[in-house]
């Protein structure tokens, strides 16, 4: 009986497809600051877009020179961004993977494929209403690795929980399938 692999290929397809759509955030330069983006700020940022299958580059606010601006949180924008750029403060860089969950979907969008994962290089460059810092402050070194890896252990803390979820549900769907073909009945016909 194959179903011990089968088991097993559902709980591994499972968890595949959990990790498949987590938003990375990755702070390459990271600043201090008072003030640090929420939801429905209007904010000012210069990014680059590239797709992950090939680094081909399909937009970019630096081409034009000028800062994108949009209300963080309300929609406009992608959810990988809504959600890729809160907490972050003026001058901080962040490069934001954003799986097509999180981005365009099943969907092509000018230069964009189908199912396409996103790399964003951002930067924020404003937050209307909040003053502009004199000079940029970045931190040390060392508060850049406890800042990345308390967000590894958030990410990883929430993608453990996903796993355990989908894991229970595919257990779940495993019993009914294992129920089910115990309910056979024998044919003893000679």
């Amino acid at each position: 009986m194959q179903l011990p692999l089968l088991s097993f290929s559902l709980l591994a397809a499972a968890a595949v497809g959990v990790l498949a759509d987590e938003l990375k955030i990755d702070v390459t330069l990271p600043v201090e600051c008072e003030r640090k983006t929420v939801k429905g700020d209007k904010i000012q940022v210069h990014y680059k877009g590239t797709l992950q299958s090939d680094g081909s580059k399909f937009d970019a606010s630096y081409d034009r020179g000028t800062p994108f601006s949009f209300k963080l949180g309300g929609g406009q924008v992608i959810k990988g961004w809504d959600e890729g750029l809160l907490d972050m403060c003026i001058g901080e860089k962040r490069t934001l993977t954003v799986p097509p969950e999180f981005g365009y979907g099943q969907r092509s969008v000018g230069p964009i494929p189908a199912g396409s994962v996103l790399i964003f290089e951002t930067e924020l460059m404003g937050i209307e209403g909040v003053s502009k810092p004199e000079s940029i402050v970045t931190k040390a070194t060392d508060s850049a690795s406890s800042i990345a890896s308390e967000a590894t252990e958030k990410a990883s803390a929430k993608v453990a929980e996903k796993i355990a979820s989908a894991v229970s549900g595919a257990a779940e769907a495993i019993k009914v399938v294992v129920a089910d073909t115990d309910d056979v009945q024998e044919h003893n016909e000679l």
